[in-house]
């Protein structure tokens, strides 16, 4: 039973979603433009875990684009140390979006029990398991855990949401919806970190598989991704 904050904090964050949604509408998406392929249903009753791959930071926005409700992001620990001048922006900004702030190794047991109560609210949770952006486009980085262990603790359903390339200004690129992935076999089952390892290995296959097979249908014209510079610049 969600209590009287709660349901106050989750009607909150369905009208900051609101706004934002219209600015994807006239504002991000004429300047970084999207195809929707695959599934386009709107994900808008129960739990729901949002899962893609990680190319930019704008990733978030057709992740979002999922369904109607608020999305809790997950977000790297280290997002909270962005400033403008003096202005910290960066917690900020995870605050206002009440994001689940996680450390880069995933041992933040806090942000687990955070995603468990959203989830058990009926309320959606992104992830992007690879972890950190990826700079290429020959495979999906490994999957830290986390997605499938909280579908099969909670049964919600995982909809995949796959990036052909990444966002470009003024460069068309196409993302895929995928159907709703039930992991049904493993509920109500106690697995071991091995096992829990093949799961996630086997989401990332699907996931991988799902944009390959894009690729060979429609051949879309791909720009390389430029290769990710050192700390030294070279």
């Amino acid at each position: 039973m969600i209590n009287q904050q709660e349901t106050e904090r989750i009607r909150r964050m369905r009208r900051t979603f609101d706004r934002l949604r219209v600015l994807e509408k006239i504002i991000f998406r004429p300047l970084f433009p999207y195809k929707k392929h695959g599934n386009l249903t709107r994900h808008n009753s129960g739990p729901l875990i949002i899962v893609g791959n990680h190319y930019s930071i704008w990733d978030v926005i057709p992740a979002a684009m999922a369904t109607d409700r608020a999305v809790h992001f997950m977000a790297k620990s280290e997002l909270a140390g962005i400033k403008l001048g003096k202005w910290k922006i960066g917690q900020a900004a995870l605050d206002w979006l009440q994001c689940i702030v996680v450390k880069r190794d995933g041992t933040d047991v806090q942000a687990i029990k955070t995603s468990l109560r959203y989830l058990k609210n009926g309320e959606v949770v992104n992830i992007f398991p690879e972890g950190t952006r990826n700079h290429s486009y020959d495979s999906f980085l490994p999957f830290h855990g986390g997605a499938a262990a909280l579908a099969i603790k909670t049964k919600a359903p995982i909809v995949p949401v796959i990036e052909v390339e990444r966002l470009r200004f003024l460069h068309r690129v196409d993302v895929i919806y995928g159907d709703p992935i039930y992991l049904t076999k493993y509920y109500d089952k106690k697995l071991t970190a091995d096992q829990m390892e093949q799961v996630d290995e086997w989401l990332r296959g699907v996931m991988m598989n799902m944009r390959q097979a894009f690729i060979d249908r429609h051949q879309p014209s791909i720009r390389p991704l430029k290769p990710k510079k050192n700390k030294s610049g070279k």
